[in-house]
């Protein structure tokens, strides 16, 4: 199994670097656009991407003091099973947020494909939780002819 991993320090409180992370209102602020599902434990999110499709989650923890988690249980087979969470640690003015995308069966290109997104993604988050303002889907950052 092989992971995406990801760290970024945002300049903003924790709860709100949360709110961004575990309601849809804050995640279509930074990821996507088009979100349905209530963000709730045993509940599930659906995710989509326009022509590119989308994921359907379900929600495995929320933890207001700073963590996040879903499995993957629809979307490109690659996804099926992997897990996606944050962990947010308030350290001054800053909130870091470690990103992990896990349990991925091999690196294939797919893979490298998605880790730059996540990425773009989590540089999104951050712009939307300083500024007001990301750049979700469909208003993201293209990197390759997969988008």
């Amino acid at each position: 199994m092989v992971d995406i991993l990801h760290r970024v320090g945002v300049v903003a409180p924790l709860d709100d670097v949360y709110r961004a992370v575990a309601t849809p209102e804050g995640l279509a602020g930074w990821w996507t656009t088009d979100i349905v599902g209530k963000s709730e434990v045993g509940g599930q999110l659906a995710f989509r991407f326009g022509d590119l499709g989308g994921f359907d989650m379900e929600v495995l923890e929320l933890d207001p003091a700073g963590r996040v988690r879903w499995r993957v249980v629809d979307g490109p087979e690659e996804w099926i099973r992997t897990e996606v969470s944050w962990r947010l640690d308030q350290r001054g003015e800053y909130t870091i947020v470690q990103f992990a995308h896990e349990g991925w069966r091999e690196p294939v290109e797919f893979m490298h494909h998605c880790s730059t997104k996540w990425a773009t993604f989590l540089m999104s988050l951050k712009e939307l939780v300083e500024t007001g303002h990301g750049r979700p889907a469909p208003d993201d950052v293209s990197i390759s002819d997969w988008h």
